[in-house]
């Protein structure tokens, strides 16, 4: 569509100078302008270019004319914003400034502006206009800060050039003088206008210019870069802001207005436009191009921010701080290879992301725990590396994403960093087909991409709910994987879940499970808003689908984290009351299988027969390590052979002790106290040589940094322990206290302690859901203590943050607690736990 010049943007009725009527400016301006926009041949950057030479040619005559014809001299006609960058759309304001020295009469002054700027109205174009002395133009600047921001890109168009360059020079010269205090007002403003417009890649009518990561922001990354403070990354960012531009070209062009809101009405055009297949391909690549600018403001800005700070302490409260280590900053560990410094999650100095597959995850995880940001450096180092994970993935990598999967908000702008510098669909290849997909349904918030990393948000907040939190979490992140293969998304999920899980390292049982719940994802909310649920068959279909109570809980759980981070239609007490009632009739058909999932006491190995006789001879604890793996060396690959991931250098810790009250809460405390994260562990009493039963504890354990503490020292502390020499309780309060000054408290959901019911015929099955955190297990075998239960055994496991643990318990007679001392133990459990 070609634009029209009956338009106007000046005054209302406006005439040209001299009362004649408004006409076409003179010369063949218009004509040639008209020729430019529709010449097919002429796109992008070289027509914005085009254009703008044109119109640079058309004023630059305009003005020596008119300036000749009045006999005036000390001006020049300068372009500023936009138009100063020499960027012109279709239907692009034109902003002028003309500049004189003060000298020339007002009235004259007043003629010439007049005789510039009615043309410009005439031809239907929008103009912002000021006429100022060099002085007023700086004094302007310094009052107003779009002013200031105008002056940056100004450009000289005609007249006389050193008007031009004082005020340049000026502007450069305050600007970055001023840009301690201006910076801040100006992320202040770029953040007023997302909460305004919100977020660019995720808004199905987007405003190109004025939402986040839109070309208002690419123009204040440019400001900051002329500060000198800070300068946003550079890879794509050009390329981002320049395929905006383009789709507001041909925003102008298809609808003959000067807008920047790309509505679904004008989208299939537009699309046609820019040569691109459908309406979908456009959304995509502008939200990828806004994605691309988002991501360059928040790391700028966290630079900016960084700076001011340090520029806020005076040098000797700086040297005081710091001392001979001024600048380098305080370095705290968050994980191995992985420490905190100026705010935000980097690579250790020793770590080696070229021989550490693995170290990536173990950073993203390390961050989005702490609620840090991800150091852009640290993720391009790992990137540079490119050291490809194995398939299936080590136990830890799995484990680490888990970690990352389940900090619950903290996790978006960790991931959003990671696919902003292409982490992801180095991890999961099948990523790449959702990456900034739309979904056309209005009562989606997201792009299908961030849906799926909304709902592991929202799944985390519900990991006590189930046994598995990590088979939730990973099937929350691809329940909707599907959406980028054609057909049922659902079924072609189904598919990619199951290898995306095998590729991840889980076992066929597990990987079932995973596909499950992506096949049925939808299948609870759709059969309990559209079906008879008082009819059997109903029922019947859900529970043969589902399969087990455990998949149920699962799917529970998965339903109401997809509705809540679909968007506020999509989930309501109403919808959760049905899926509520659906699901307690399914679990009441599923409820006659057995259950397959907590385990009871096993038999002995024959190493712990020999411990617990060991110990029971000597009267003492007993230990024995076992590593469990080691990372292969050259020369067991060769030095062209990349050397496969293993699992991280632990140990299998035994721990065999004569049965005592305080066993399992002082070994657990000791653990804690040497910096061993517990991964796994199973306790089984026995009695070898009918002298007294041994309490044997198997541990699977792993240093969270640093190196393993020898057996002797773990056998002495765990004596004194037992002998109520040594503190535990204080020791891990003061541990916890010098870690949380540090740290920044991650959105955990509170801890839940439930009684299996019917899990056991012999014990009752106490059940804790809880965070991972130091001393925990300690603080659990405490209160089951001081509950006055004795546990037969217990089976714990860390997946990812979340402790499951399952206690089997007793009363004084060796027999399962009566119903309503279970739920009093689990009470206590609980309170001891907040």
């Amino acid at each position: 569509m070609t634009e029209s010049v009956e338009e106007t943007a000046g005054p209302a009725g406006a005439q040209s100078p001299g009362n004649e009527p408004a006409t076409a400016p003179e010369g063949g301006y218009p004509a040639a302008r008209l020729r430019l926009l529709q010449d097919e041949t002429s796109t992008g950057p070289d027509r914005r270019a085009a254009l703008a030479r044109l119109t640079d040619d058309w004023l630059a005559g305009l003005l020596a004319r008119h300036a000749s014809a009045a006999g005036l001299s000390g001006t020049a006609l300068v372009a500023v914003g936009g138009y100063g960058r020499g960027e012109l759309s279709p239907r692009s304001d034109l902003d002028l400034l003309l500049l004189h020295d003060g000298r020339a009469d007002a009235g004259a002054l007043a003629a010439l502006a007049d005789r510039l700027w009615y043309p410009v109205w005439d031809l239907g174009l929008a103009l912002d206009h000021s006429v100022r002395t060099p002085a007023q133009a700086r004094k302007a600047a310094r009052e107003d800060l779009k002013v200031q921001l105008g002056l940056l890109d100004a450009r000289h168009l005609a007249g006389d050039p050193d008007l031009t360059a004082t005020v340049r020079t000026a502007a450069y010269a305050d600007w970055r003088e001023s840009a301690p205090k201006r910076l801040p007002e100006l992320h202040d403003l770029c953040q007023e206008r997302a909460a305004r417009q919100g977020e660019l890649q995720y808004l199905l009518e987007p405003d190109l210019k004025e939402a986040r990561g839109g070309l208002r922001d690419a123009t204040a990354l440019r400001a900051v870069a002329a500060s000198w403070l800070a300068d946003a990354p550079r890879g794509g960012l050009e390329a981002a802001r320049t395929r905006l531009l383009d789709a507001r070209d041909a925003l102008h062009l298809t609808t003959g207005r000067a807008t920047d809101r790309l509505s679904l009405q004008d989208q299939d055009q537009v699309a046609t436009a820019l040569g691109m297949l459908d309406a979908d391909a456009l959304l995509r690549q502008t939200y990828e191009s806004a994605r691309t600018i988002s991501y360059a403001a928040d790391v700028t800005w966290r630079e900016v921010g960084r700076v001011l700070r340090a520029r806020s302490l005076k040098p000797t409260l700086r040297g005081l701080l710091h001392g001979r280590t001024a600048g380098k900053g305080e370095r705290s560990p968050l994980a191995e290879g992985v420490v905190e410094l100026d705010g935000e999650a980097v690579l250790a100095r020793t770590a080696r992301p070229e021989r550490d597959p693995v170290l990536v995850l173990r950073a993203a995880a390390a961050a989005a725990q702490a609620g840090l940001p991800l150091a852009t450096h640290s993720i391009r180092r790992c990137a540079a590396a490119n050291r490809p994970l194995p398939v299936p993935w080590p136990a830890e990598a799995r484990e680490q994403l888990v970690t990352l999967l389940g900090a619950g908000t903290h996790t978006v702008p960790v991931w959003e960093a990671l696919e902003a510098e292409g982490i992801i669909p180095r991890l999961l290849p099948d990523w790449e087909r959702v990456r900034c997909r739309p979904q056309r349904n209005p009562v989606h918030t997201w792009t299908v991409d961030r849906h799926l990393v909304e709902t592991a948000v929202r799944a985390a907040a519900l990991t006590r709910r189930v046994h598995r939190p990590d088979l939730l979490l990973v099937a929350a992140l691809l329940h909707d994987i599907g959406k980028g293969w054609p057909g049922d998304h659902s079924v072609a999920g189904e598919t990619i879940a199951r290898d995306v899980a095998a590729r991840l390292g889980f076992d066929a049982r597990d990987t079932t499970v995973i596909a499950t719940l992506v096949r049925h994802h939808l299948l609870l909310i759709e059969t309990a808003t559209r079906r008879d649920l008082d009819d059997p068959a109903t029922v019947g279909a859900v529970a043969e689908a589902v399969g087990s109570t455990r998949t149920l809980e699962l799917l529970h759980a998965l339903t109401e984290a997809d509705a809540l981070a679909t968007g506020p239609a999509a989930w309501s007490a109403w919808r959760g009351g049905l899926v509520a009632d659906l699901v307690k009739r399914v679990a009441a058909r599923l409820a006659g299988e057995p259950d397959t999932e907590l385990r009871s006491s096993g038999e002995p190995t024959a190493e712990q027969e020999r411990l617990a006789i060991e110990a029971r001879r000597t009267g003492g604890p007993v230990l024995a390590l076992h590593t469990r793996a080691e990372a292969p060396t050259e020369a067991d690959t060769g030095p062209e052979t990349p050397a496969p991931a293993q699992e991280p250098v632990g140990v299998e810790l035994l721990i065999a002790v004569p049965d005592q009250p305080g066993v399992l809460p002082a070994a657990a405390g000791v653990l804690a106290l040497h910096r061993l994260t517990v991964r796994a562990a199973d306790l089984l009493l026995l009695d070898p040589i009918d002298e007294g039963p041994v309490l044997v504890l198997s541990w699977r354990v792993a240093a969270e940094y640093g190196s393993l503490p020898q057996a002797d020292r773990l056998r002495a502390d765990l004596l004194r322990a037992l002998d109520g020499t040594l503190d535990i309780p204080a020791r891990l309060a003061e541990r916890e206290r010098a870690y949380a000054r540090r740290s920044r408290a991650v959105l955990a959901p509170p801890p839940r302690v439930t009684v299996a019911t019917g899990s056991s015929d012999t014990a009752t099955v106490i059940e804790v859901r809880a965070q991972d955190a130091h001393g925990l297990l300690h603080r659990i075998g405490r209160a089951l203590e001081e509950a006055g239960v004795g546990v037969r055994s217990a089976h714990i496991s860390t997946l990812g943050a979340n402790a499951v643990d399952a206690f089997y318990v007793t009363g004084a007679d060796g027999a399962p607690l009566a119903d309503t001392a279970a739920h009093e133990v689990a009470a206590a459990v609980e309170r001891a736990l907040q």
